[in-house]
């Protein structure tokens, strides 16, 4: 079983590739008795959508995405603070303390479409880029079932470019333009227990789920404890507790995820100030 610190080995992959699947960071017999609550919270999101597979969006092709999971969600919560998962986070990107951006869940069904090429950082108005997300296959990913792959060291290639994956109309593949290089990604099986990391500005996709069963995935995201909000775009991890421009991201919606007591849990932020996902559609603003 790994536990902290990471081996250095680990984290100079990081480094170099953006990525980095860390192996029995989590006890597979814990992901099992997480599961059962994170597939209740998916499907208590997903009651009302009574749509045949065939009427969602595009983007609903590729995953059923429920955000802030640890919110409402109270058996969730010891999984998105998990402290080898947050301690692992804050090792890989080589600082002393990192807090909570959101959670979420993304399961690609059986037939679900490939997710397009992106970047994560672009949907976040957030400075500076010591941002990383943890990747839980909750029983393990596969070619076949929705892997995801990674454009090695992408995360070093100065770019920053907003890929709306959001609408009906085939986004910008970052695949194709000068952005990538010309370099093919990697696609990573991850096996039950094992996290894969990725950085914020690492580019990457997945590939269609040809199984017969859904892809569960819980995705927990990290950014450094003291960033600061760039922009004016709307995110509801910033506006909720009103973050301005150029202050520090700190607020009971971005709690500190590490360091932390294992067991130590933050609380929910207070209900009328529930952020998307839980209550409301989507505002077209959170895909700037």
């Amino acid at each position: 079983m790994q536990t902290a610190p990471l081996d250095p080995t680990l984290i100079d992959a990081f480094g170099e590739q953006g990525f980095v699947i860390v192996p029995d960071l989590l006890d597979s017999e814990d992901l099992e008795s997480f599961a059962p609550h994170v597939d209740a919270g998916v499907a208590r999101r997903n009651a009302g959508d009574t749509r045949e597979f065939s009427k969602k969006s595009r983007y609903e092709q590729c995953f059923q995405q429920c955000i802030n999971l640890w919110e409402d969600c109270p058996e969730v919560r010891p999984l998105t603070f998990h402290p080898r998962l947050a301690r692992a986070a804050a090792e890989l990107l080589g600082v002393a303390g990192v807090r909570l951006w959101h959670d979420q869940a993304l399961y690609k069904e059986a037939g679900g479409r490939a997710t397009d090429p992106h970047q994560d950082q672009p949907y976040w108005p957030i400075r500076e880029t010591q941002t990383i997300s943890a990747w839980i296959p909750l029983a393990g990913s596969s070619l076949e079932n929705g892997a995801v792959g990674y454009v090695p060291g992408s995360h070093r290639f100065g770019v920053r470019r907003f890929v709306n994956i959001f609408g009906e109309e085939d986004p910008y593949d970052l695949l194709s333009g000068p952005e990538a290089r010309g370099i093919e990604p990697v696609f990573v099986e991850v096996p039950q227990g094992s996290v894969a990391f990725h950085h914020g500005l690492t580019i990457h996709l997945s590939k269609p789920n040809k199984s017969e069963e859904t892809r569960r995935v819980h995705t927990v995201i990290y950014f450094a404890d003291g960033c600061t909000r760039d922009s004016e775009f709307w995110h509801f991890s910033v506006d909720r507790f009103g973050i301005e421009v150029g202050e520090a991201i700190a607020s009971p919606a971005t709690p500190v995820a590490w360091p932390r007591e294992a067991g130590d849990l933050p609380d929910a932020p207070p209900d009328e100030a529930l952020a998307f996902g839980i209550r409301g559609k989507r505002d077209d603003r959170e895909e700037r």
